[in-house]
């Protein structure tokens, strides 16, 4: 795996950053892509649905691997 790249998004009004490997960075990028939706959307959504004492990062990274388990590629 590579190093953390951290990025920042407005969530429902504030601003949070996150910090991922490049690979789950473009697999959510991926998701978007093919939801025809923005990367904000998709990690608004992951957040809203995610158990609050989890991470949003691992909430994240839960997201990519079960994009992945059901054989989508990037």
């Amino acid at each position: 795996m590579s190093r953390l790249i951290k990025k920042s998004v407005t969530l429902r009004g504030h601003r949070t950053s996150i910090a991922l490997e490049k690979e789950f960075w473009a697999a959510i990028a991926a998701i978007a892509r093919l939801e025809n939706r923005g990367l904000r959307e998709v990690i608004s959504e992951i957040d809203e649905s995610r158990e609050k004492d989890s991470s949003l990062a691992s909430a994240i990274r839960l997201r990519a691997l079960a994009f992945y388990s059901k054989g989508n590629r990037l």
